[in-house]
């Protein structure tokens, strides 16, 4: 009997409006669904441009790293290179004073270039050779072998020694 209370009618006005409020309903979620896709879509694409420029700087520092080592290397291998120069240098001058001093024992170039000596043998230390008691280089790896000057095959000519390792230059040069 509690069926008859409502009239066909009044179901189908019900049914209607509930259809309405529903379709209304589903309508607002879907509309609200699509903001949220739409939404995840620009989230989704701001990461992934920031994971680009994050890769990106992440790169750059480490291309910068990378140079930053390589010149450590350069600067350290003409140091060292810098340094070979002037033991080739002390170890000339130590010659050539030597030789001075044999023909010339009060010569004042002979005090000037033992100055010079000095000097050398202070910007290098206090002997002039490396920490590990050498002359600071290998004279296979160098070319120069100190046995060669002091006992030369043939006549010893400084001048040309000293324009080939550049230490002086060429007075014909303009």
């Amino acid at each position: 009997m509690l069926f008859k209370l409502y009239t066909e009618k009044d179901v189908r006005k019900l049914v209607a409006r509930l259809k309405e409020e529903y379709e209304g309903a589903l309508s607002k979620h879907r509309e609200a669904e699509e903001g949220l896709k739409e939404e995840n879509r620009t989230l989704r694409a701001r990461v992934l441009e920031l994971e680009n420029e994050r890769s990106g700087a992440f790169a750059a520092f480490q291309s910068a790293e990378r140079e930053r080592e390589n010149a450590k290397k350069e600067v350290a291998a003409m140091a060292e290179n810098d340094r070979k120069e002037l033991v080739l240098l002390k170890n000339k001058c130590r010659l050539m004073l030597d030789g001075m001093r044999r023909k010339y024992p009060d010569s004042e170039d002979t005090a000037a270039l033992s100055a010079f000596l000095d000097e050398l043998n202070g910007s290098l230390g206090t002997d002039g050779s490396a920490a590990d008691g050498t002359d600071g280089f290998d004279g296979e790896e160098s070319g120069f072998r100190l046995e060669d000057v002091t006992s030369p095959k043939g006549p010893l000519d400084l001048k040309k020694l000293c324009l080939d390792l550049g230490l002086t230059e060429d007075d014909n040069e303009g």
